[in-house]
């Protein structure tokens, strides 16, 4: 039995709160569990000077974890004067699975920031943060159509994201932070609505998988991502 009492290929209670910040043009409250992420949908009318002229526009991501997420506090990054290379790393993540989703040249020469910012943290924020983005994208989008600045919305398919693990041999879905922390093998999927991948994280922490578990926590995955998309579809219906 999970520590949480759901069964292995049972995920935890997932929700998204839209249009929780007056002044962003998209923004969500995304919730896997106790696992909260406010993400924020900001539009700019500039690009990445490498980008101008090209005719396309750009997304692209921040991530964040707020002192007070965690157990204990943790140090704001801007104290440090850089951010982490975990950070780093996130957020290249979120704003990579946005973009394989985009039409960047229907959005034209204007750049959109999503920015993720973790509230509460038990397992599986970059896997929230995604997929919560793509809500708060979507409403960014659509706020653009609406004001004529956009004749369709430039998305090409839903995008979300699960994490999946081997625990005491058994694969399980959608970890918390207990069994992240003693998972054997831990592994994030980011896919598309139609099945695409867009990536795979798997580690090892204790002995190799092997193929057949990796396979079965794909399969797990597939469920999860499927579930997630259908809760993005009734969320902006």
């Amino acid at each position: 039995m999970r520590p949480s009492r759901r069964a292995p290929d049972e995920m935890r209670a997932v929700s998204f709160e839209r249009g929780v910040l007056r002044h962003a043009e998209g923004s969500c409250l995304v919730k896997f569990g106790e696992t909260h992420v406010l993400v924020a949908a900001t539009l700019e009318e500039r690009l990445p000077p490498w980008l101008k002229g090209q005719g396309r526009g750009w997304v692209t991501a921040e991530y964040g974890m707020l002192p007070r997420a965690t157990h204990e506090r943790t140090r704001r990054e801007v104290t440090a004067g850089k951010p982490s290379g975990r950070t780093m790393e996130i957020q290249r993540l979120i704003g990579r699975s946005l973009r394989t989703i985009v039409d960047l040249e229907k959005l034209g020469e204007r750049q959109i920031t999503v920015d993720c910012d973790v509230i509460q943290a038990d397992g599986g924020t970059r896997t929230a943060s995604i997929t919560g983005a793509w809500i708060a994208l979507h409403d960014c989008l659509s706020w653009m159509k609406t004001r004529g600045m956009l004749s369709t919305i430039p998305l090409r398919d839903h995008v979300a994201a699960v994490s999946c693990g081997i625990i005491d041999g058994e694969p399980r879905l959608d970890l918390d932070y207990v069994e992240d922390s003693d998972a054997g093998t831990d592994c994030n999927f980011v896919m598309t609505g139609s099945g695409g991948f867009v990536e795979i994280q798997g580690t090892a922490e204790k002995t190799p998988f092997t193929e057949d578990e990796f396979n079965a926590m794909l399969g797990l995955a597939r469920k999860g991502v499927s579930r997630l998309v259908d809760l993005q579809k009734m969320a902006v219906a």
